[in-house]
């Protein structure tokens, strides 16, 4: 839920941002100001084409042009060293941040000491300028508390990489720790001697005429955040492929998890056609039986996903190791 507010932030930051920088361009061309206007365009290129912005700016060709935005900010400043306005150099006091944000680190050291050269030089011809000192010690505070800022960022991540389990579209735990969360559980459900069923979640991408994949991926982080909000705080849910989600529901039998499921397939249903996506979900539940490991429990709950969307998708399907002749699988389900 941090993540998902963090991301809401800088959503409506950037957005808020956009507004303005493009108000300044718009006033400075005006009043005739072209570097100034110049600068606050470029600087508004690089938030509209940022991710931040919208999450499909992360695919090419967006982070060349937002680098390009940068560079074209970088030549203005420059630029305003000699032929002016002064005022415009006091950008440099985020340049910073947002250099080390955009381009690699080796890169980012290297704008950082040509700008502080440049604007050492151009304050120390600068004679006509009473507040030049002034700006240049300013700077070089900034310089170091960025420098601290970036320090304690990439600290806090070493340390925090261990424990990242999500995955960052969805919010859902990483497929790396299924088969050992799986595990656990079905110890803990063995030792405990209660049910445990698990609920595979598919998106009906086949029955589709159309690629769908761009309308699939912007949709996936709702889709991450419906799953959420109709499991129990202990219950868990992986992205387990790149169209489906697994559901550990400790203490559910399967008759349970069937309801359960078809809850879940009926709400990301509507969730699809409320976006205007012709697509249908599936579901397939396995319940955990005298002998079952993580391997077998996880293709149990795949196979009764695989014959729910063979049979047309759009369906809820159980897996039984139950025949009348006790000699073959088979898999019970339900159709909308």
């Amino acid at each position: 839920m941090a993540q998902t507010a963090e991301k809401f932030l800088l959503n409506r930051l950037s957005r808020a941002s956009l507004v303005f920088f493009v108000a300044v361009a718009v006033l400075c061309a005006i009043l005739g100001e072209p570097l100034t206007a110049a600068s606050a365009a470029a600087t508004a290129g690089i938030i509209i084409s940022g991710r931040s912005f919208h999450p499909g700016r992360a695919t090419r060709p967006w982070p060349t042009v937002q680098k390009l935005f940068f560079a074209t900010l970088i030549l203005l400043l420059m630029t305003s060293f000699w032929t002016g306005p002064w005022a415009l150099s006091h950008w440099l006091y985020g340049l910073v941040l947002v250099a080390f944000a955009l381009v690699p680190r080796g890169i980012a050291t290297l704008i950082t000491v040509i700008m502080v050269v440049l604007a050492m030089a151009a304050a120390h011809w600068a004679e006509g300028i009473a507040d030049r000192h002034q700006m240049i010690s300013a700077f070089l505070l900034t310089i170091l508390l960025s420098a601290l800022l970036i320090f304690l960022r990439e600290y806090k991540t070493r340390q925090l990489a261990p424990l990242r389990r999500t995955d960052e579209l969805t919010q859902a735990a990483s497929r790396e720790y299924l088969s050992a969360d799986l595990h656990k559980e079905i110890q803990r459900s063995e030792r405990e001697g209660t049910d445990m069923s698990i609920v595979m979640i598919g998106l009906d991408a086949h029955t589709s005429d159309n690629d769908p994949d761009e309308d699939i991926r912007s949709i996936l982080p709702r889709i991450g955040r419906f799953l959420h909000s109709q499991i129990r705080d202990f219950d868990t849910y992986y992205r387990a492929a790149d169209l489906q989600f697994l559901v550990i529901l400790p203490g559910v039998a399967t008759h349970e998890a069937i309801t359960q499921a078809e809850t879940i397939r009926k709400g990301l249903g509507t969730l699809l056609e409320a976006h205007g996506m012709n697509l249908t979900v599936s579901t397939g539940i396995a319940g955990l039986n005298i002998g079952d490991d993580a391997n077998s429990l996880h293709q149990s709950a795949a196979n009764a996903l695989r014959r729910a969307q063979q049979q047309g998708g759009n369906r809820t399907q159980a897996y039984s190791t139950w025949t009348p002749n006790n000699t073959q699988p088979r898999a019970e389900g339900s159709a909308p």
